[in-house]
C-alpha cells in the first residue's frame, strides 16, 4: 500500500517515514511532498491509499485540500497531523476526520493507520471533509486564524487586545502579553471582523477590542489606554463617533 506524507518540515517527514517503515506493516512505498500543491500533484499521479497531511503549512494549509479536488472523487484516506491548537483538534473531533498530534506517538499512529485501512472501502472522505469545513465554520464564530511563518494560530476573540498596522503586515497584541506579526494587512482583519461589535477601528493604524479598554484620555487629542498600557490615538475625524459609541454602549 502506497502512502504520501505532505509536510513542509523535512524533519517531521523523516520521523513519520521512519515510524511507518519500522513499526507499521502493509506499507510498500512512502512518498513525500513539502507543500500542498506538490502533494496534490503526487496524489493524482500516484493514487495512494492514505495521505498524512500537515495542517499548518505556508501558502496552503492542509485543510484547503478540498479546493484542489473540485468535482473529483477523493478515494484516499486522510490522516491530519498537527502540533497546534486545541481549536483545530475540536474541529477534527466534530467532523470524524482522524488526526495525529505531533510529536507522533507510535501507538496512536498504528491505531490511525488501522482505522484508515478499515475505512478505505467506505468512500465517504468527501463527506467527512465537508463536515470538517462546517466544523471550522461553526468554531470560527469566536475564533480567528493568524497565519504565522510556522503555520496557523487560532486565537479566541477574547485573547486579542488590538491589531496594529505595520506596513503591509499586522501586529496582533494578545492578552497574555505576547504579540504576533502576521503577513496580512490591517484591512484584512477589519473586513473579517466588521460584523463583530467588540472590535472598533479608532484610527487607520489600529483595530481595538473594546473589552480591553482601560481608560479614555483627553490630552493632546483623544486616546484610549488599553489593558497592556498601550496608548492608542483616536483619529480626529472619528472622535465624535467614538464618544457617541462609548456613551451608547457603556452607559
Amino acid at each position: 500500500m502506497n502512502v504520501i506524507i505532505i509536510d513542509d518540515e523535512s524533519r517531521a517527514r523523516n520521523v513519520l517515514g521512519t515510524l511507518l517503515r519500522e513499526e507499521c506493516t502493509g506499507i510498500t512505498k512512502i512518498l513525500e511532498a513539502s507543500n500542498l500543491v506538490d502533494g496534490v500533484a503526487l496524489i493524482k499521479n500516484k493514487q495512494p491509499k492514505i495521505v498524512f497531511l500537515d495542517v499548518e503549512m505556508p501558502q496552503h494549509s492542509g485543510l484547503e485540500i478540498l479546493d484542489f479536488f473540485k468535482n473529483e472523487p477523493i478515494d484516499f484516506q486522510i490522516i491530519f497531523t498537527t502540533a497546534y491548537s486545541q481549536y483545530a483538534i475540536e474541529a477534527f473531533r466534530l467532523s470524524a476526520i482522524d488526526y495525529l498530534m505531533k510529536p507522533i506517538d507510535i501507538e496512536d499512529l498504528k491505531l490511525a493507520l488501522q482505522k484508515a485501512k478499515d475505512a478505505i472501502k467506505e468512500e465517504n472522505i468527501n463527506h467527512k471533509l465537508q463536515n470538517l469545513e462546517k466544523a471550522f465554520q461553526q468554531l470560527s464564530l469566536n475564533k480567528i486564524a493568524l497565519e504565522i511563518p510556522k503555520g496557523i494560530i487560532f486565537a479566541s476573540h477574547d485573547e486579542i487586545l488590538f491589531f496594529e498596522a505595520d506596513g503591509v503586515y499586522t501586529k496582533v497584541h494578545l492578552n497574555d502579553g505576547k504579540s504576533q506579526l502576521i503577513c496580512k494587512t490591517l484591512k484584512h482583519f477589519s473586513d473579517q471582523l466588521k460584523d463583530k461589535p467588540l472590535f472598533y477601528k479608532p484610527h487607520r493604524s489600529y483595530l481595538i477590542n473594546l473589552k480591553f479598554m482601560k481608560e479614555v484620555v483627553k490630552k493632546d487629542g483623544l486616546h484610549v489606554v488599553m489593558q497592556n498600557k498601550k496608548t492608542i490615538p483616536i483619529a480626529r475625524d472619528r472622535k465624535d463617533a467614538f464618544l457617541q459609541m462609548i456613551n451608547t454602549s457603556f452607559n
